[in-house]
């Protein structure tokens, strides 16, 4: 019996955790450059800055974060994968791409990953 609701469950699974994944690099980088802007009020409230603390603290955690978050789409992409492939070919829709989006869910893992670095380097 034909019942693609299974795959289609185990793809909103996987569409779930690209959202998840994808609001915590977006805190990492919202973290990150909150660092810098407590930095540039600082010095226009004419305060000595503090050795850049507080920025790489921040800068820190904003990395960590946004890696943390391409980390879980990149493993829940892998998890989609394998668990896909354990279902029978009748659970599957006929003519439907399978693999389009794990595709798209590492791309933005590898997009999360370059924010990262983007962000430990500006």
């Amino acid at each position: 019996m034909n019942d693609p609701r299974v795959f289609f469950a185990a793809e909103r699974t996987l569409l779930a955790w690209v959202r998840t994944g994808l609001g915590v690099m977006a805190l990492g980088f919202v973290v990150e450059r909150f660092g810098l802007f407590l930095g540039i009020l600082g010095m226009q409230a004419g305060l000595r800055p503090s050795a850049g603390h507080s920025t790489l603290v921040s800068t820190v955690i904003g990395v960590a974060l946004a890696l943390a978050g391409a980390l879980v789409i990149a493993l829940e992409a892998r998890q989609y994968v394998r668990y896909v492939r354990m279902l029978p070919t009748d659970d599957l829709p006929p003519g439907y791409r399978v693999g389009l989006a794990p595709f798209m869910a590492s791309l933005v893992a590898a997009l999360g990953t370059a924010l990262a670095v983007y962000l430990a380097l500006a």
